[in-house]
């Protein structure tokens, strides 16, 4: 069968085959009928390859602008440079479900260009549509990008981001040390995938663990939820003692169970240390502030979580070795000092002997102080009687005694003297104020009335009727009351 090596048509409609016409048996008895025209031949059905298809589908999408580069805005997601340098991601409208895969070629991209591939972005990207062939699919060749603000879903995590980090979530200090020596160690992640297999063979080689695993739903619908009661299992295990949680590499959607509120407080809230290990190197997701430690990939996370034997034990060898060599020093410098202190030692006899004779030495030094110090304190005791004697009381009161009687006899002559001296003098002032005494002119038969607060009454305006007035007389006195007066 030809097949057609030109431009290759784009309409396959099946073009409807002409149905022959019926011809009669021929008749003996009558001539035979005209020969009807021949139908014309059905059309050949060309097969193409599926580069034949490819090229065709490539160059009717490259026509279909015009040849010219289109812009085309959308959310970054999925973001990855490769190691030839080219740049690819994946361009979604925020409002419908549609994408198209993105590829900057190293000849085209630039740092900044570099710099604003990032998941979540909303940008603007000129390219031209070409269909890629070894993949099949439709795809935009950019060489050019300029930012067109934040996508919903990078401000939806931003915000989420910061609302979590508000509340301490994200905290440095609320962050655990991993177990030197964990017994058990849990993982979350799907029992299918790699990454199981991946913390296995490192946990394995350096010298084996306990692995308990949590099969979890990492992507898709239902993802939250499978993660989520993942973690809440294996906190329920008493012997686990750290958690990995982790999956493989993927693309921005791939990744957003991580990025899901249930699921970063369920890794916040665990009994245990949490490890996160998602995606690659580049992929940062909530789940990577929210867990003690980051890795950087599930092999990572085991090698942080799993000791290594080997090690230690090349460690613990080391250690050995130089403990052995410290004592080994210890012991050396020991036997140096011990050296020293021998000779400085000498005989042992000899260094006793000579304490006992210096102890001997002291004993009769001390004993000749004690011997001067008790006979000088017998003399002091001696001199310290003979002064007390002296002042003896009997002997005291005796000289007072004495010297009292002498006194006593002293001031009685002397008042016998002095009272003979003066007795003219008393007897004339004796006179003299027995002459002006009151009771001399009482006697007369006068009286002295006074008030009753003492006051002599001199005048008889001084009292009223009713007062009472005390009235002294010669012998003794009487009580009047005031009548009148005149």
């Amino acid at each position: 069968m030809a097949r057609d090596k030109r431009t290759l048509p784009f309409d396959f409609t099946e073009l409807p085959r002409p149905v022959p016409a019926s011809v009669p048996a021929p008749s003996a008895s009558r001539a035979p009928a005209p020969r009807p025209p021949e139908a014309p031949a059905a059309p050949e059905v060309v097969v193409y390859t599926v580069a034949e298809l490819g090229l065709g589908l490539r160059g009717a999408l490259e026509g279909a602008f015009g040849g010219a580069p289109v812009w085309v805005e959308g959310e970054i997601t999925g973001a990855r440079p490769a190691s030839s340098g080219h740049l690819y991601f994946t361009l979604k409208d925020e409002e419908e479900e549609a994408s198209v895969d993105v590829v900057v070629y190293r000849s085209s991209l630039t740092p900044r260009m570099r710099a604003l591939v990032r998941d979540g972005m909303k940008v603007q990207v000129r390219g031209k549509a070409t269909f890629w062939a070894p993949r099949g699919r439709v795809q935009l060749v950019a060489d050019r990008l300029k930012p067109a603000g934040a996508g919903a879903l990078l401000v939806a995590l931003e915000e989420l981001k910061a609302r979590l980090a508000a509340e301490g979530l994200f905290a440095p200090e609320a962050k655990r040390k991993l177990p030197a020596e964990p017994r058990c160690i849990g993982v979350v992640t799907s029992a299918q995938g790699a990454v199981i297999h991946d913390i296995c063979k490192v946990a394995f080689r350096r010298g084996g663990a306990r692995i308990l695993l949590a099969d979890a739903q990492v992507q898709g619908a239902g993802a939250t939820d499978s993660i989520v009661r993942a973690l809440k299992l294996l906190s329920r295990v008493p012997e686990v003692d750290v958690i990995i949680i982790g999956r493989g590499g993927g693309s921005a959607d791939d990744l957003m169970a991580f990025n899901d509120e249930l699921v970063v407080r369920a890794v916040a809230a665990s009994r245990v240390p949490v490890v996160s290990a998602i995606g690659h190197e580049v992929d940062v997701t909530l789940t990577d502030f929210a867990a003690d430690v980051r890795a950087a990939t599930p092999s990572q996370a085991a090698e942080l979580v799993v000791p290594d034997r080997r090690q230690r034990a090349t460690q613990l060898q080391e250690k050995k070795a130089r403990l052995w060599r410290a004592m080994q020093q210890a012991l050396a410098h020991g036997r140096l000092d011990l050296g020293r202190v021998e000779r400085m030692l000498r005989d042992p006899r000899l260094v006793l002997a000579a304490a006992q004779q210096r102890v001997d030495d002291l004993d009769g030094r001390l004993t000749s102080a004690m011997a001067r110090q008790a006979r000088s304190r017998a003399d002091v005791a001696q001199r310290l009687a003979a002064r007390l004697s002296a002042r003896h009381p009997r002997v005291v009161l005796a000289q007072h005694r004495a010297a009292l009687t002498k006194l006593d006899r002293d001031l009685h002559e002397l008042g016998r003297d002095l009272v003979g001296g003066r007795a003219p003098e008393l007897r004339e002032l004796a006179a003299r104020l027995d002459a002006m005494s009151p009771l001399k002119v009482l006697g007369r038969g006068y009286a002295i009335a006074t008030l009753p607060d003492g006051r002599a009454v001199r005048d008889a305006a001084e009292v009223e009727p009713g007062d009472e007035l005390t009235v002294r007389v010669a012998r003794g006195a009487v009580v009047a009351v005031v009548k009148g007066g005149g």
